[in-house]
């Protein structure tokens, strides 16, 4: 057997790749492919881990729900005490839809709109992370016009290199994101002369996928030294809030341990007054996920061999976004001569390829398990070449529930008439 990461939650009994109590083999057969399928322990164990490590801290964990926003996983977070950390009006919608509470919601983003701020309001949500003077501005004019007041954390930007992709990192003074650090103070004090504003917190969030620990130390002194200015200006604060951004291990990544994040942010909060938000998302999900598929042709040329699966970049887009890993291998093991080939889709596209020079041992026909891709992988998806979105399946021990239904050709069709559909003669 080749060597790879095999996250928990998932294990090969007598050959065949199982999730937590049941073989995917038998998922595929009752489900069809592709489809993800998450395992409910690991999600509840990696939330969990956060409990547990910043336990001393009594911190809110806010689930980012771009991660993945699948209302049952929403509710299983929520029933876990999650708070959530979103960025538009649908996804408050998901959230209130599972059952969270508006209470426990942050609201991120840099384009939120007049109706979205007013939803979020009329909710009851806990603060918005606001990301602009103009964001700032308008929210103050909502707020009003609502005669309500909105409680507000200012996204400061510190500037610090997290050693990402560059599409996923979001704290430096070049990205769209947030307030540059050189002008929150001044904003700050604008924003507690604002009508409709009440400053609850700071916030940063540096980017995505990290491994290391020294990015979050960076950002937290500067967050935190200019909540003391702040503090001596006569602004005080109740929340700091760190963001997410916290890895996990795709192929040999050693992401950081999160009980060393937790004494390292201790250290440095002691005193400050200052409750702790988290928002963590692919650290949750990551590694609970897969999605499965199956191989529908071997094809050879003179440069590649391909292996051509029935999932494809529409299903799952970090590959050809990011160009990110995920380990692929056989529910099966393989038996027989293994070669190197192109995991591709049917997709039309040269960039449809879900992982490129992978040495496995296959047949057509054979399932194929795509690992890691809890996070980032069915709430990216879409519709490209009228492909149906997978059903989405949760293990539990040894039962499975489906908690997305595959989609149907006509669901993709719903919205394009606005009134009655062509007659056959038209």
């Amino acid at each position: 057997m080749s060597d790879f990461f095999l996250p928990p939650g998932f294990s090969r009994i007598d050959g065949v790749l199982h999730v937590e109590g049941l073989s995917l083999a038998e998922i595929a057969a009752t489900h069809g492919t592709p489809c993800y399928v998450y395992s409910k322990a690991a999600m509840v164990a990696a939330y969990e881990e956060f409990v547990t490590a910043f336990a001393g801290l009594d911190p809110l964990i806010c689930y980012a729900v771009k991660a993945n926003g699948n209302l049952s996983i929403l509710h299983l977070l929520s029933r876990l005490g999650a708070g959530f950390d979103i960025v538009s009006g649908g996804e408050l919608s998901r959230v209130l839809a599972a059952g969270g509470d508006p209470g426990r919601v942050v609201f991120s983003g840099v384009g939120k709109s007049a109706a979205e701020m007013q939803q979020a309001l009329q909710a009851g949500v806990l603060c918005f992370n606001v990301e602009s003077p103009a964001e700032l501005q308008r929210l103050s004019e909502v707020a009003t016009g609502l005669n309500l007041t909105a409680p507000v954390s200012l996204r400061v930007n510190p500037d610090v290199d997290p050693g990402t992709h560059p599409y996923i990192a979001t704290g430096l003074k070049e990205s769209k994101f947030g307030i540059a650090y050189q002008d929150a103070f001044d904003l700050y004090r604008h924003a507690a002369q604002l009508p409709g504003i009440r400053l609850l917190g700071i916030d940063c969030h540096i980017g995505s996928q990290i491994t290391e620990l020294s990015p979050f130390v960076a950002a937290l002194d500067k967050v935190l030294d200019l909540a003391r200015r702040l503090a001596g200006a006569g602004i005080t604060l109740h929340h700091l809030d760190l963001g997410g951004g916290v890895g996990i291990r795709y192929r040999a990544e050693a992401p950081l341990r999160l009980a060393d994040y937790a004494h390292a942010v201790a250290e440095r909060m002691g005193g400050s007054g200052l409750r702790l938000l988290l928002e963590p998302g692919r650290r949750i999900v990551g590694n609970s996920g897969l999605l499965l598929t199956r191989i529908e042709y071997l094809k050879s040329s003179p440069a590649r061999r391909f292996a051509i699966v029935d999932a494809a970049m529409n299903d799952l887009i970090r590959p050809a976004l990011y160009d990110a890993w995920h380990e692929i291998v056989p529910v099966q093991e393989g038996q027989g001569t293994p070669f190197p080939m192109d995991v591709v889709g049917p997709v039309c596209e040269t960039g449809d390829i879900l992982g490129s020079s992978r040495t496995l041992a296959v047949s057509a026909g054979d399932l194929l398990a795509i690992l890691s891709a809890g996070a980032y992988g069915a709430s990216m998806g879409s519709n490209y070449n009228a492909r149906p979105r997978p059903t989405e399946i949760l293990v539990d021990g040894h039962s499975a529930r489906v908690i997305r239904r595959r989609e149907t050709i006509p669901a993709l069709f719903e919205n394009e008439w606005p009134l009655d559909p062509p007659s056959s003669t038209s």
